[in-house]
């Protein structure tokens, strides 16, 4: 790849701010100097130093956020702040998405990457992968909504939702603490529901998207790289 694309997009600047790292001889590749900003480099097999530090390039790029509430799931927006907006200027990628969405209200678990191979398969029907989420809902949660969930929702106008698994944590007077697993993503489908069992849900938190586990000691509005064993599990959807 190009050198100013390279540093572009490890992070260094403008495609200006980089020619000018360039002409400052504040770049080397091997050991030597390089003056010309569309000198074809290649990051796996040359080493290339920008004032003295390595530049360390992945194609692909995979963050574990902690979604806030009032932010929305968006590469951009006119007028709220996106989850794309968390990720640092040092670890922005050209293509970053989030996989999925989660409604501006919902916390917790999103995966914000650049490998859209990797997003078709975690949300494509056919895989079925399972997304947990808590949520408090304002009355008590009964046997009977279980065992409704179990044998599949039924929404208004007749669509019926795969079988679900709900799970009470706690009930404390007049609400419950549950979770939920489910294997599709209808719009708003946690919350269609629980209304269709007279309930409202008024908090929800995703926790798990197939194998990925929300890092509990991420704050909200904070983010991390997955580690390579988080990579490897994710392998299994592209069998």
């Amino acid at each position: 790849m190009r050198l100013d694309k390279l540093l572009f997009e490890t992070g260094y600047g403008s495609r200006n701010q980089v020619k000018q790292l360039i002409k400052r001889k504040q770049v080397r590749i091997n050991g030597e100097l390089v003056l010309t900003d569309g000198y074809n480099v290649d990051p796996e097999l040359q080493t290339v130093l920008v004032s003295g530090k390595q530049v360390h390039y992945q194609a692909h790029v995979y963050y574990m956020l902690n979604k806030p509430a009032g932010v929305v799931s968006a590469v951009r927006d006119a007028n709220n702040q996106t989850v794309i907006d968390l990720i640092s200027k040092k670890d922005q990628r050209p293509g970053l998405f989030p996989v999925g969405r989660l409604d501006r209200d919902t916390e917790g678990l999103l995966l914000i990457t650049n490998n859209g191979q990797l997003a078709h398969q975690l949300l494509v029907p056919k895989k079925e992968v399972i997304k947990k989420y808590e949520a408090i809902v304002n009355e008590p949660v009964t046997d009977e909504d279980v065992q409704a969930f179990k044998e599949g929702i039924i929404f208004h106008g007749g669509i019926q939702c795969k079988p679900a698994e709900l799970r009470i944590l706690e009930t404390i007077e007049n609400e419950s603490r549950v979770l939920l697993a489910i294997s599709e993503g209808k719009f708003h489908q946690v919350k269609k529901m629980f209304l269709s069992v007279g309930k409202k849900v008024t908090y929800l938190k995703r926790v798990a998207m197939g194998t990925l586990v929300l890092d509990e000691g991420l704050e909200k509005g904070s983010y991390r790289a997955l580690t390579n064993e988080e990579l490897e599990n994710y392998q299994r959807y592209f069998i």
